[in-house]
Protein backbone atom coordinates (compact mmCIF):
# COMPACT_ATOMS: atom_id res chain seq x y z
CA UNK A 1 0.00 0.00 0.00
CA UNK A 2 2.87 2.34 0.89
CA UNK A 3 4.66 1.66 -2.42
CA UNK A 4 1.47 2.30 -4.40
CA UNK A 5 0.92 5.51 -2.49
CA UNK A 6 4.47 6.64 -3.22
CA UNK A 7 4.07 5.87 -6.92
CA UNK A 8 0.82 7.79 -6.95
CA UNK A 9 2.53 10.83 -5.45
CA UNK A 10 5.33 10.57 -8.03
CA UNK A 11 2.82 10.43 -10.89
CA UNK A 12 0.89 13.31 -9.39
CA UNK A 13 4.08 15.32 -9.08
CA UNK A 14 5.04 14.61 -12.68
CA UNK A 15 1.56 15.58 -13.81
CA UNK A 16 1.70 18.85 -11.92
CA UNK A 17 5.16 19.57 -13.33
CA UNK A 18 3.85 18.93 -16.84
CA UNK A 19 0.93 21.27 -16.27
CA UNK A 20 3.27 23.97 -14.95
CA UNK A 21 5.53 23.66 -18.00
CA UNK A 22 2.56 23.73 -20.36
CA UNK A 23 1.13 26.76 -18.57
CA UNK A 24 4.47 28.56 -18.87
CA UNK A 25 4.63 27.73 -22.56
CA UNK A 26 1.08 28.91 -23.19
CA UNK A 27 1.76 32.04 -21.15
CA UNK A 28 4.88 32.71 -23.24
CA UNK A 29 2.94 32.34 -26.50
CA UNK A 30 0.14 34.48 -25.13
CA UNK A 31 2.52 37.22 -24.04
CA UNK A 32 4.85 37.41 -27.01
CA UNK A 33 3.38 35.01 -29.63
CA UNK A 34 6.56 32.92 -29.34
CA UNK A 35 8.53 35.60 -31.17
CA UNK A 36 11.45 36.23 -28.77
CA UNK A 37 14.60 34.14 -28.48
CA UNK A 38 15.99 36.33 -25.72
CA UNK A 39 14.88 39.45 -23.86
CA UNK A 40 17.22 42.19 -22.62
CA UNK A 41 17.30 45.98 -22.55
CA UNK A 42 19.68 48.36 -24.29
CA UNK A 43 18.85 51.82 -22.96
CA UNK A 44 19.46 55.05 -24.89
CA UNK A 45 21.68 57.85 -23.55
CA UNK A 46 20.11 60.70 -21.55
CA UNK A 47 18.22 63.34 -23.51
CA UNK A 48 20.23 66.45 -24.43
CA UNK A 49 19.43 69.56 -22.42
CA UNK A 50 17.19 72.22 -24.08
CA UNK A 51 17.29 74.03 -26.40
CA UNK A 52 18.78 71.06 -28.21
CA UNK A 53 16.25 68.80 -29.93
CA UNK A 54 15.48 65.45 -28.28
CA UNK A 55 16.75 62.23 -29.81
CA UNK A 56 14.80 61.43 -33.01
CA UNK A 57 13.61 58.02 -31.79
CA UNK A 58 12.81 58.96 -28.19
CA UNK A 59 10.28 56.68 -26.45
CA UNK A 60 10.31 54.07 -29.24
CA UNK A 61 11.08 50.40 -28.54
CA UNK A 62 12.47 47.86 -30.95
CA UNK A 63 13.69 44.27 -31.28
CA UNK A 64 16.37 42.74 -33.49
CA UNK A 65 16.43 39.50 -35.46
CA UNK A 66 18.79 36.75 -34.35
CA UNK A 67 21.45 37.77 -36.88
CA UNK A 68 22.42 41.11 -35.29
CA UNK A 69 25.29 41.13 -32.79
CA UNK A 70 24.67 42.53 -29.32
CA UNK A 71 27.70 42.83 -27.07
CA UNK A 72 27.80 40.10 -24.43
CA UNK A 73 25.14 37.96 -26.13
CA UNK A 74 25.54 35.02 -28.51
CA UNK A 75 24.06 35.65 -31.96
CA UNK A 76 22.23 32.40 -32.63
CA UNK A 77 21.53 32.51 -36.39
CA UNK A 78 18.37 30.50 -35.66
CA UNK A 79 20.51 27.42 -34.87
CA UNK A 80 21.39 25.79 -31.55
CA UNK A 81 24.49 24.28 -33.18
CA UNK A 82 25.63 27.74 -34.23
CA UNK A 83 24.98 29.21 -30.78
CA UNK A 84 26.82 26.30 -29.13
CA UNK A 85 29.95 26.77 -31.23
CA UNK A 86 30.21 30.57 -31.07
CA UNK A 87 31.21 33.00 -28.34
CA UNK A 88 29.22 36.06 -27.22
CA UNK A 89 29.67 39.09 -29.45
CA UNK A 90 32.38 41.53 -28.40
CA UNK A 91 30.59 44.51 -29.96
CA UNK A 92 27.09 45.52 -30.96
CA UNK A 93 26.08 45.75 -34.62
CA UNK A 94 26.47 49.27 -35.95
CA UNK A 95 22.81 49.67 -36.87
CA UNK A 96 21.66 48.60 -33.40
CA UNK A 97 24.03 51.07 -31.74
CA UNK A 98 22.86 53.87 -34.06
CA UNK A 99 19.22 53.24 -33.16
CA UNK A 100 19.92 53.13 -29.42
CA UNK A 101 21.97 56.33 -29.64
CA UNK A 102 19.04 57.80 -31.56
CA UNK A 103 16.82 57.37 -28.50
CA UNK A 104 15.20 53.95 -29.03
CA UNK A 105 15.27 51.11 -26.48
CA UNK A 106 16.14 47.61 -27.68
CA UNK A 107 14.15 44.98 -25.77
CA UNK A 108 15.39 41.68 -27.18
CA UNK A 109 16.25 39.30 -29.98
CA UNK A 110 13.65 37.53 -32.18
CA UNK A 111 13.26 34.22 -34.01
CA UNK A 112 14.56 33.68 -37.53
CA UNK A 113 14.46 30.67 -39.81
CA UNK A 114 17.51 28.47 -39.29
CA UNK A 115 20.45 30.25 -40.98
CA UNK A 116 17.90 32.81 -42.27
CA UNK A 117 16.82 30.49 -45.09
CA UNK A 118 13.21 29.83 -46.08
CA UNK A 119 9.87 31.57 -46.44
CA UNK A 120 7.83 30.04 -43.62
CA UNK A 121 9.25 31.72 -40.51
CA UNK A 122 9.24 28.37 -38.69
CA UNK A 123 12.15 27.24 -36.50
CA UNK A 124 12.54 23.71 -35.10
CA UNK A 125 14.86 24.90 -32.30
CA UNK A 126 12.97 27.87 -30.87
CA UNK A 127 9.46 27.10 -32.04
CA UNK A 128 7.51 29.01 -34.65
CA UNK A 129 6.05 32.43 -33.85
CA UNK A 130 2.28 32.79 -34.14
CA UNK A 131 1.04 35.15 -36.84
CA UNK A 132 -1.14 37.73 -35.02
CA UNK A 133 -2.93 38.64 -38.25
CA UNK A 134 -3.96 35.07 -39.10
CA UNK A 135 -3.12 32.60 -36.35
CA UNK A 136 -3.65 29.49 -38.48
CA UNK A 137 -1.15 30.82 -41.07
CA UNK A 138 2.65 30.94 -41.04
CA UNK A 139 4.18 34.33 -40.17
CA UNK A 140 6.64 34.27 -43.08
CA UNK A 141 10.38 34.27 -42.91
CA UNK A 142 13.21 34.37 -42.40
CA UNK A 143 12.66 37.29 -39.95
CA UNK A 144 9.35 36.02 -38.63
CA UNK A 145 9.81 37.00 -34.99
CA UNK A 146 10.67 40.60 -35.86
CA UNK A 147 7.46 40.94 -37.88
CA UNK A 148 5.32 39.25 -35.22
CA UNK A 149 6.44 41.55 -32.38
CA UNK A 150 5.43 44.58 -34.46
CA UNK A 151 2.14 43.06 -35.63
CA UNK A 152 1.32 42.20 -31.99
CA UNK A 153 2.12 45.76 -30.83
CA UNK A 154 4.92 44.49 -28.56
CA UNK A 155 7.41 47.02 -30.01
CA UNK A 156 7.22 50.09 -32.23
CA UNK A 157 9.60 48.72 -34.86
CA UNK A 158 12.07 45.91 -35.42
CA UNK A 159 15.14 45.03 -37.48
CA UNK A 160 15.63 42.21 -39.95
CA UNK A 161 17.89 41.11 -42.75
CA UNK A 162 16.45 40.78 -46.25
CA UNK A 163 18.34 38.55 -48.65
CA UNK A 164 15.53 37.21 -50.84
CA UNK A 165 12.48 38.40 -48.94
CA UNK A 166 13.54 38.08 -45.30
CA UNK A 167 11.70 41.27 -44.34
CA UNK A 168 9.22 41.65 -47.18
CA UNK A 169 7.57 38.21 -46.84
CA UNK A 170 6.82 38.37 -43.09
CA UNK A 171 5.64 41.97 -43.47
CA UNK A 172 3.17 40.82 -46.13
CA UNK A 173 2.02 37.74 -44.18
CA UNK A 174 1.58 39.66 -40.90
CA UNK A 175 -0.15 42.67 -42.46
CA UNK A 176 2.40 45.37 -41.53
CA UNK A 177 4.86 47.72 -43.20
CA UNK A 178 8.25 46.37 -44.20
CA UNK A 179 11.22 48.15 -45.78
CA UNK A 180 14.23 46.67 -47.55
CA UNK A 181 16.95 49.29 -47.94
CA UNK A 182 19.11 49.67 -51.03
CA UNK A 183 21.98 47.20 -51.00
CA UNK A 184 24.91 48.77 -49.18
CA UNK A 185 22.95 51.82 -48.01
CA UNK A 186 23.00 50.71 -44.35
CA UNK A 187 26.05 49.33 -42.55
CA UNK A 188 26.17 45.53 -42.23
CA UNK A 189 28.99 45.54 -39.64
CA UNK A 190 28.05 43.15 -36.86
CA UNK A 191 25.40 41.30 -38.88
CA UNK A 192 25.79 37.63 -39.78
CA UNK A 193 26.04 37.44 -43.59
CA UNK A 194 23.86 35.15 -45.69
CA UNK A 195 24.70 36.36 -49.19
CA UNK A 196 26.93 39.40 -49.25
CA UNK A 197 25.77 40.76 -52.60
CA UNK A 198 22.06 40.33 -51.79
CA UNK A 199 21.82 41.08 -48.06
CA UNK A 200 20.19 44.38 -47.10
CA UNK A 201 19.11 45.70 -43.70
CA UNK A 202 15.36 46.02 -43.36
CA UNK A 203 12.88 47.11 -40.73
CA UNK A 204 9.22 46.67 -39.79
CA UNK A 205 6.64 49.10 -38.39
CA UNK A 206 2.90 49.66 -38.27
CA UNK A 207 3.12 53.44 -38.49
CA UNK A 208 4.52 54.88 -41.76
CA UNK A 209 5.92 57.84 -39.84
CA UNK A 210 7.89 55.49 -37.55
CA UNK A 211 9.09 53.55 -40.61
CA UNK A 212 10.35 56.82 -42.09
CA UNK A 213 11.95 58.09 -38.86
CA UNK A 214 13.89 54.85 -38.42
CA UNK A 215 14.99 55.08 -42.05
CA UNK A 216 16.26 58.61 -41.64
CA UNK A 217 18.39 57.54 -38.65
CA UNK A 218 19.78 54.40 -40.30
CA UNK A 219 20.36 55.93 -43.69
CA UNK A 220 21.74 59.17 -42.17
CA UNK A 221 19.71 61.16 -44.66
CA UNK A 222 20.19 64.93 -44.71
CA UNK A 223 17.12 67.12 -44.75
CA UNK A 224 15.54 67.84 -48.13
CA UNK A 225 12.10 68.73 -49.44
CA UNK A 226 9.75 65.82 -50.12
CA UNK A 227 9.05 64.97 -53.76
CA UNK A 228 5.91 63.43 -55.19
CA UNK A 229 6.31 60.52 -57.63
CA UNK A 230 6.00 61.52 -61.28
CA UNK A 231 5.56 57.94 -62.40
CA UNK A 232 3.68 55.04 -60.80
CA UNK A 233 4.58 52.11 -63.05
CA UNK A 234 2.41 49.02 -62.64
CA UNK A 235 4.21 45.84 -63.71
CA UNK A 236 1.34 43.99 -65.40
CA UNK A 237 3.25 40.74 -65.94
CA UNK A 238 4.14 40.55 -62.25
CA UNK A 239 0.50 40.86 -61.26
CA UNK A 240 -0.32 37.90 -63.49
CA UNK A 241 1.33 35.72 -60.83
CA UNK A 242 -1.02 36.98 -58.11
CA UNK A 243 -3.32 34.37 -56.52
CA UNK A 244 -5.79 36.89 -55.08
CA UNK A 245 -8.05 39.05 -57.32
CA UNK A 246 -5.77 41.46 -59.22
CA UNK A 247 -8.21 44.35 -59.01
CA UNK A 248 -8.28 43.94 -55.22
CA UNK A 249 -4.68 45.26 -55.28
CA UNK A 250 -4.18 47.16 -58.52
CA UNK A 251 -7.36 49.23 -58.34
CA UNK A 252 -6.52 50.39 -54.83
CA UNK A 253 -3.15 51.66 -56.05
CA UNK A 254 -4.64 53.20 -59.20
CA UNK A 255 -7.39 55.06 -57.34
CA UNK A 256 -5.00 56.23 -54.63
CA UNK A 257 -2.56 57.54 -57.23
CA UNK A 258 -5.30 59.33 -59.15
CA UNK A 259 -6.61 60.92 -55.96
CA UNK A 260 -3.21 62.13 -54.75
CA UNK A 261 -1.19 62.83 -57.89
CA UNK A 262 -3.50 62.66 -60.90
CA UNK A 263 -4.13 60.06 -63.60
CA UNK A 264 -1.23 61.23 -65.77
CA UNK A 265 1.25 59.73 -63.27
CA UNK A 266 0.05 56.17 -63.93
CA UNK A 267 1.73 53.91 -66.44
CA UNK A 268 1.60 50.19 -67.22
CA UNK A 269 4.66 48.18 -68.21
CA UNK A 270 5.58 44.59 -69.02
CA UNK A 271 8.65 44.46 -66.81
CA UNK A 272 9.97 41.25 -68.35
CA UNK A 273 9.94 42.60 -71.90
CA UNK A 274 11.47 45.90 -70.81
CA UNK A 275 14.33 44.32 -68.87
CA UNK A 276 15.04 41.58 -71.39
CA UNK A 277 15.63 44.27 -74.02
CA UNK A 278 18.04 46.11 -71.70
CA UNK A 279 19.99 43.24 -70.11
CA UNK A 280 22.25 41.75 -72.75
CA UNK A 281 24.06 39.37 -70.40
CA UNK A 282 20.72 37.77 -69.48
CA UNK A 283 20.67 36.05 -72.86
CA UNK A 284 23.86 34.13 -72.12
CA UNK A 285 22.59 33.08 -68.69
CA UNK A 286 19.22 32.15 -70.17
CA UNK A 287 20.72 29.95 -72.88
CA UNK A 288 23.06 28.23 -70.44
CA UNK A 289 20.46 27.52 -67.75
CA UNK A 290 17.43 26.84 -69.94
CA UNK A 291 19.06 24.91 -72.79
CA UNK A 292 17.58 27.36 -75.26
CA UNK A 293 14.00 27.07 -73.94
CA UNK A 294 12.73 30.49 -74.94
CA UNK A 295 9.52 30.02 -72.93
CA UNK A 296 11.38 30.67 -69.70
CA UNK A 297 10.32 34.04 -68.30
CA UNK A 298 12.45 36.97 -67.28
CA UNK A 299 11.18 36.70 -63.69
CA UNK A 300 12.12 33.03 -63.51
CA UNK A 301 15.62 33.77 -64.81
CA UNK A 302 16.16 36.58 -62.29
CA UNK A 303 15.00 34.27 -59.50
CA UNK A 304 17.49 31.62 -60.57
CA UNK A 305 20.29 34.20 -60.63
CA UNK A 306 19.37 35.15 -57.08
CA UNK A 307 19.61 31.50 -56.05
CA UNK A 308 23.01 31.13 -57.73
CA UNK A 309 24.40 34.13 -55.84
CA UNK A 310 22.80 33.21 -52.52
CA UNK A 311 24.03 29.62 -52.51
CA UNK A 312 27.55 30.44 -53.67
CA UNK A 313 28.02 33.29 -51.22
CA UNK A 314 26.50 31.37 -48.30
CA UNK A 315 28.99 28.60 -49.00
CA UNK A 316 31.85 31.09 -49.07
CA UNK A 317 30.75 32.58 -45.74
CA UNK A 318 29.81 29.45 -43.79
CA UNK A 319 30.80 26.36 -45.77
CA UNK A 320 33.87 25.62 -43.63
CA UNK A 321 31.83 25.76 -40.41
CA UNK A 322 29.16 23.43 -41.86
CA UNK A 323 31.84 20.94 -42.96
CA UNK A 324 33.47 21.02 -39.54
CA UNK A 325 30.42 20.98 -37.25
CA UNK A 326 28.06 19.01 -39.49
CA UNK A 327 24.93 20.51 -37.91
CA UNK A 328 21.60 18.65 -38.06
CA UNK A 329 19.94 20.84 -40.67
CA UNK A 330 16.24 21.18 -41.34
CA UNK A 331 15.31 19.24 -44.48
CA UNK A 332 13.91 22.38 -46.10
CA UNK A 333 17.31 24.09 -46.13
CA UNK A 334 19.74 21.18 -46.12
CA UNK A 335 19.93 21.15 -49.91
CA UNK A 336 20.57 24.90 -49.96
CA UNK A 337 23.16 25.24 -47.22
CA UNK A 338 24.89 21.87 -46.94
CA UNK A 339 27.06 20.04 -49.46
CA UNK A 340 26.64 22.87 -51.92
CA UNK A 341 27.90 22.01 -55.40
CA UNK A 342 30.78 23.92 -56.86
CA UNK A 343 29.63 26.52 -59.34
CA UNK A 344 31.59 27.45 -62.39
CA UNK A 345 33.33 30.82 -62.16
CA UNK A 346 31.74 31.78 -65.47
CA UNK A 347 28.24 31.13 -64.07
CA UNK A 348 28.85 33.33 -61.03
CA UNK A 349 30.51 36.06 -63.10
CA UNK A 350 27.60 36.11 -65.54
CA UNK A 351 25.13 36.34 -62.63
CA UNK A 352 27.01 39.39 -61.36
CA UNK A 353 26.86 40.95 -64.83
CA UNK A 354 23.09 40.40 -64.96
CA UNK A 355 22.75 41.91 -61.49
CA UNK A 356 24.62 45.07 -62.52
CA UNK A 357 22.68 45.44 -65.78
CA UNK A 358 19.36 44.90 -63.99
CA UNK A 359 20.18 47.68 -61.54
CA UNK A 360 21.06 49.97 -64.43
CA UNK A 361 17.87 49.04 -66.32
CA UNK A 362 15.63 49.76 -63.34
CA UNK A 363 17.43 53.03 -62.66
CA UNK A 364 16.74 54.04 -66.26
CA UNK A 365 13.09 53.01 -65.96
CA UNK A 366 12.40 54.67 -62.61
CA UNK A 367 14.86 57.57 -62.66
CA UNK A 368 14.74 59.76 -59.54
CA UNK A 369 10.98 60.06 -59.21
CA UNK A 370 9.46 56.76 -60.35
CA UNK A 371 7.87 53.93 -58.35
CA UNK A 372 7.53 50.37 -59.66
CA UNK A 373 4.39 48.65 -58.32
CA UNK A 374 4.44 44.85 -57.95
CA UNK A 375 2.85 42.25 -55.65
CA UNK A 376 5.00 41.49 -52.61
CA UNK A 377 4.19 37.79 -52.84
CA UNK A 378 1.92 35.89 -55.22
CA UNK A 379 0.12 33.70 -52.70
CA UNK A 380 -1.67 34.34 -49.41
CA UNK A 381 0.20 33.03 -46.34
CA UNK A 382 -0.01 29.21 -46.28
CA UNK A 383 -1.59 27.42 -43.36
CA UNK A 384 0.72 26.14 -40.61
CA UNK A 385 1.93 22.67 -41.58
CA UNK A 386 0.72 23.03 -45.17
CA UNK A 387 2.48 21.06 -47.91
CA UNK A 388 2.24 24.19 -50.02
CA UNK A 389 5.33 25.56 -48.27
CA UNK A 390 7.42 22.81 -49.91
CA UNK A 391 5.85 23.21 -53.35
CA UNK A 392 8.28 24.25 -56.06
CA UNK A 393 5.52 26.24 -57.76
CA UNK A 394 4.83 28.19 -54.57
CA UNK A 395 8.52 28.91 -53.96
CA UNK A 396 9.03 29.77 -57.63
CA UNK A 397 6.25 32.36 -57.68
CA UNK A 398 7.55 33.95 -54.49
CA UNK A 399 11.21 34.11 -55.54
CA UNK A 400 10.28 35.47 -58.98
CA UNK A 401 8.81 38.58 -57.37
CA UNK A 402 11.24 38.91 -54.46
CA UNK A 403 14.35 38.60 -56.63
CA UNK A 404 13.67 41.81 -58.56
CA UNK A 405 14.85 44.03 -55.69
CA UNK A 406 17.23 41.44 -54.24
CA UNK A 407 19.24 40.99 -57.44
CA UNK A 408 19.09 44.64 -58.54
CA UNK A 409 19.85 45.96 -55.04
CA UNK A 410 16.94 48.42 -55.24
CA UNK A 411 14.96 49.48 -52.19
CA UNK A 412 11.45 48.10 -51.71
CA UNK A 413 8.59 48.79 -49.32
CA UNK A 414 5.77 46.38 -48.44
CA UNK A 415 2.43 48.02 -47.68
CA UNK A 416 -0.60 46.22 -46.20
CA UNK A 417 -3.94 46.51 -48.02
CA UNK A 418 -6.31 44.88 -45.56
CA UNK A 419 -7.57 41.31 -45.94
CA UNK A 420 -8.93 38.93 -48.56
CA UNK A 421 -10.55 35.69 -47.37
CA UNK A 422 -9.27 36.49 -43.85
CA UNK A 423 -5.64 36.65 -45.01
CA UNK A 424 -3.50 39.81 -45.19
CA UNK A 425 -3.06 41.38 -48.63
CA UNK A 426 -0.15 43.64 -49.57
CA UNK A 427 1.48 45.52 -52.41
CA UNK A 428 5.09 46.57 -52.91
CA UNK A 429 6.70 49.78 -54.14
CA UNK A 430 10.23 49.71 -55.57
CA UNK A 431 12.45 52.76 -56.12
CA UNK A 432 15.83 52.88 -57.83
CA UNK A 433 18.97 51.92 -55.95
CA UNK A 434 19.72 54.81 -53.61
CA UNK A 435 16.14 56.16 -53.74
CA UNK A 436 15.41 55.15 -50.14
CA UNK A 437 14.35 58.57 -48.87
CA UNK A 438 12.06 59.15 -51.83
CA UNK A 439 10.45 55.74 -51.28
CA UNK A 440 9.95 56.31 -47.54
CA UNK A 441 8.37 59.69 -48.26
CA UNK A 442 6.05 58.16 -50.86
CA UNK A 443 4.97 55.42 -48.46
CA UNK A 444 4.12 57.97 -45.79
CA UNK A 445 2.23 60.26 -48.18
CA UNK A 446 0.18 57.45 -49.76
CA UNK A 447 -0.41 55.15 -46.80
CA UNK A 448 -3.60 56.66 -45.34
CA UNK A 449 -5.28 56.87 -48.75
CA UNK A 450 -4.27 53.30 -49.64
CA UNK A 451 -5.74 51.98 -46.38
CA UNK A 452 -8.94 53.99 -46.82
CA UNK A 453 -9.52 52.80 -50.39
CA UNK A 454 -8.51 49.21 -49.51
CA UNK A 455 -11.27 49.14 -46.88
CA UNK A 456 -13.80 50.48 -49.40
CA UNK A 457 -12.67 47.90 -51.97
CA UNK A 458 -12.99 45.11 -49.43
CA UNK A 459 -16.56 46.12 -48.55
CA UNK A 460 -17.46 46.47 -52.22
CA UNK A 461 -16.08 43.01 -52.91
CA UNK A 462 -18.11 41.58 -50.06
CA UNK A 463 -21.27 43.05 -51.59
CA UNK A 464 -20.28 41.70 -54.99
CA UNK A 465 -19.74 38.25 -53.49
CA UNK A 466 -23.23 38.39 -51.96
CA UNK A 467 -24.75 39.24 -55.33
CA UNK A 468 -22.80 36.42 -56.93
CA UNK A 469 -24.10 33.93 -54.37
CA UNK A 470 -27.67 35.13 -54.98
CA UNK A 471 -27.22 34.76 -58.72
CA UNK A 472 -25.79 31.27 -58.25
CA UNK A 473 -28.73 30.38 -56.02
CA UNK A 474 -31.17 31.52 -58.70
CA UNK A 475 -29.37 29.39 -61.27
CA UNK A 476 -29.64 26.37 -58.96
CA UNK A 477 -33.37 27.06 -58.47
CA UNK A 478 -33.96 27.19 -62.24
CA UNK A 479 -32.18 23.84 -62.62
CA UNK A 480 -34.42 22.48 -59.88
CA UNK A 481 -37.51 23.75 -61.70
CA UNK A 482 -36.41 22.01 -64.88
CA UNK A 483 -35.75 18.76 -63.03
CA UNK A 484 -39.22 19.06 -61.42
CA UNK A 485 -40.86 19.37 -64.84
CA UNK A 486 -38.97 16.27 -65.95
CA UNK A 487 -40.12 14.46 -62.77
CA UNK A 488 -36.49 13.89 -61.70
CA UNK A 489 -37.43 14.30 -58.06
CA UNK A 490 -34.10 13.59 -56.32
CA UNK A 491 -32.23 15.77 -58.78
CA UNK A 492 -34.71 18.59 -58.14
CA UNK A 493 -34.25 18.25 -54.36
CA UNK A 494 -30.49 18.47 -54.86
CA UNK A 495 -30.71 21.71 -56.84
CA UNK A 496 -33.18 23.34 -54.43
CA UNK A 497 -30.97 22.32 -51.50
CA UNK A 498 -27.96 23.91 -53.24
CA UNK A 499 -29.97 27.11 -53.73
CA UNK A 500 -30.88 27.16 -50.03
CA UNK A 501 -27.23 26.74 -49.04
CA UNK A 502 -26.27 29.69 -51.24
CA UNK A 503 -29.14 31.88 -50.07
CA UNK A 504 -31.13 30.64 -47.09
CA UNK A 505 -33.33 33.74 -46.96
CA UNK A 506 -35.50 32.90 -49.98
CA UNK A 507 -38.98 31.48 -49.14
CA UNK A 508 -39.36 30.31 -52.76
CA UNK A 509 -36.52 27.77 -52.50
CA UNK A 510 -38.05 26.11 -49.42
CA UNK A 511 -41.54 26.15 -50.94
CA UNK A 512 -40.28 24.60 -54.20
CA UNK A 513 -38.45 21.85 -52.35
CA UNK A 514 -41.64 21.16 -50.38
CA UNK A 515 -43.47 20.58 -53.70
CA UNK A 516 -40.98 17.82 -54.52
CA UNK A 517 -41.37 16.25 -51.07
CA UNK A 518 -45.16 16.15 -51.66
CA UNK A 519 -44.60 14.27 -54.90
CA UNK A 520 -42.44 11.75 -53.03
CA UNK A 521 -44.91 11.40 -50.16
CA UNK A 522 -42.42 12.92 -47.68
CA UNK A 523 -45.11 14.95 -45.93
CA UNK A 524 -43.21 15.79 -42.74
CA UNK A 525 -40.32 17.26 -44.74
CA UNK A 526 -42.82 19.14 -46.93
CA UNK A 527 -44.54 20.62 -43.86
CA UNK A 528 -41.22 21.68 -42.34
CA UNK A 529 -40.04 23.39 -45.55
CA UNK A 530 -43.36 25.21 -45.94
CA UNK A 531 -43.24 26.42 -42.33
CA UNK A 532 -39.73 27.79 -43.00
CA UNK A 533 -40.97 29.50 -46.16
CA UNK A 534 -43.89 31.08 -44.31
CA UNK A 535 -41.56 32.36 -41.58
CA UNK A 536 -39.54 34.07 -44.28
CA UNK A 537 -42.54 35.33 -46.27
CA UNK A 538 -45.96 35.57 -44.58
CA UNK A 539 -47.65 36.17 -47.97
CA UNK A 540 -46.32 33.10 -49.79
CA UNK A 541 -49.61 31.57 -51.00
CA UNK A 542 -47.99 28.46 -52.46
CA UNK A 543 -46.34 27.66 -49.13
CA UNK A 544 -49.74 27.79 -47.34
CA UNK A 545 -51.32 25.57 -50.01
CA UNK A 546 -48.51 23.02 -49.90
CA UNK A 547 -48.41 22.96 -46.10
CA UNK A 548 -52.18 22.51 -46.05
CA UNK A 549 -51.84 19.52 -48.41
CA UNK A 550 -49.05 18.02 -46.29
CA UNK A 551 -51.04 18.46 -43.08
CA UNK A 552 -54.13 16.93 -44.68
CA UNK A 553 -52.12 13.86 -45.67
CA UNK A 554 -50.70 13.65 -42.14
CA UNK A 555 -54.21 13.84 -40.65
CA UNK A 556 -53.87 17.35 -39.22
CA UNK A 557 -57.21 18.40 -40.73
CA UNK A 558 -57.95 21.40 -38.54
CA UNK A 559 -54.51 22.92 -39.24
CA UNK A 560 -54.90 22.11 -42.94
CA UNK A 561 -58.21 23.99 -43.13
CA UNK A 562 -56.55 27.01 -41.49
CA UNK A 563 -53.78 27.00 -44.11
CA UNK A 564 -56.24 26.81 -47.04
CA UNK A 565 -58.44 29.53 -45.58
CA UNK A 566 -55.41 31.83 -44.99
CA UNK A 567 -54.36 31.26 -48.61
CA UNK A 568 -57.86 32.45 -49.62
CA UNK A 569 -57.42 35.60 -47.54
CA UNK A 570 -54.21 36.36 -49.41
CA UNK A 571 -55.64 35.34 -52.81
CA UNK A 572 -59.49 35.23 -52.77
CA UNK A 573 -59.75 33.92 -56.35
CA UNK A 574 -57.48 30.91 -55.77
CA UNK A 575 -59.68 27.94 -56.81
CA UNK A 576 -57.43 25.31 -55.27
CA UNK A 577 -57.56 26.94 -51.85
CA UNK A 578 -61.30 27.44 -52.14
CA UNK A 579 -62.08 23.84 -53.15
CA UNK A 580 -59.75 22.35 -50.52
CA UNK A 581 -61.14 24.49 -47.72
CA UNK A 582 -64.72 23.71 -48.79
CA UNK A 583 -64.06 19.97 -49.07
CA UNK A 584 -62.41 19.68 -45.65
CA UNK A 585 -65.01 21.98 -44.12
CA UNK A 586 -67.86 19.67 -45.19
CA UNK A 587 -66.09 16.66 -43.67
CA UNK A 588 -65.98 18.33 -40.26
CA UNK A 589 -69.36 20.04 -40.16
Amino acid sequence: MGAKSANLWVLLGLGIAGIVLLTKKLKRVGEDFGAFVEKFRLLPPPQPAPPKAPHPLTALTFAVSDVFDVEGHVTGFGSLDWARTHEPATRTATVVSVLVEGGATCVGRTVVNEFAFGLSGENKHHGSPTNPAAQDRVPGGPCSGAAVVVAANLVDFSLGIDTVGGVRVPAAYCGILGFRSSHGAVSNVGILPISSSLDAVGWFAKDPDVLRRVGHVLLQIPFSAERNPRQMIIADDCFQLLKVPIDRVVQVVVKSTEKLYGRQVLRHENLGEFCRSKILSLKAFHNKKSNGDLKSSFLKDIAEIGQVLQREEFKQNHGDWIDEVKPALDSVISTQSSHLPEMADMEVENSILVRNELRSALSGLLKDDGILVIPTVADPPPKVGSKELHSEDFKGRASSLLSIASVSGCCQATLPLGYHDRCPVSVSFIARHGGDRFLLDTVRSMYATLIELAEISSKTKSSANTITREESAEQAKEKGNQAFKEKQWQKAIGFYTEAIKLNGTSATYYSNRAAVYLELGSFLQAEADCSKAINLDKKNVKAYLRRGTAREMLGYYKEAIEDFRYALVLEPTNKRASLSAERLGKLFQ
